[in-house]
């Protein structure tokens, strides 16, 4: 096999363990949410801190999120956002950030600055789960694409030097 081929079929295969890695963690932290019962008043206060803390410190933090493939699956993707607002009208609470995307199946992982920054309005809710006894999920989903959903935002993965990056 050529020198050139099989280091190319590595670095697929680093990209298909990244992505089974950012499944199980996007599912186990989701899970754990769902077993605390977290509320959407609960991520919203969250969000409030992270845009206390960019506009302060140009605190990034680190976020999972699943992308709706043309299959009808859902993959995570891994990025880094930047809280820029919190509007709250009525009922309805959204995120005003930016993102760096850094992992997706069709990328692979993205070096911080090598893909353009995106602007995203995130909506928090709190969702019904019919089939789990009327229980409750807070969710987090893009309203600019669809495709885009269920984010996670963690509180303990924080950068301060991606600012340069965010234009």
């Amino acid at each position: 096999m050529e020198p050139s081929h099989l280091l190319a079929e590595y670095r697929r295969w680093l990209t298909f363990q990244r992505q089974e890695q950012l499944s199980r963690e996007h599912q186990g932290i989701s899970q754990r949410l769902m077993d605390a019962r977290v509320s959407a008043d609960q991520v919203v206060k969250a969000y409030r801190s992270m845009a206390e803390k960019a506009s302060t410190e140009g605190a990034c933090y680190r976020t999972l999120y699943l992308r709706e493939q043309e299959t009808g699956e859902s993959l995570p993707c891994e990025g880094w956002l930047f809280i820029r607002r919190i509007l709250s009208e009525g009922n309805t609470t959204r995120v005003r950030a930016t993102l760096l995307e850094t992992f997706s199946l069709e990328t692979g992982p993205v070096e911080v600055g090598k893909q353009p920054a995106r602007k995203v309005t995130l909506e928090i809710f709190d969702r019904l789960l019919i089939d789990q006894g009327m229980a409750t999920q807070a969710r987090v989903d893009s309203i600019e694409s669809p495709r885009d959903q269920h984010f996670l935002t963690l509180l303990d993965a924080v950068r301060g030097d991606l600012r340069p990056h965010l234009k």
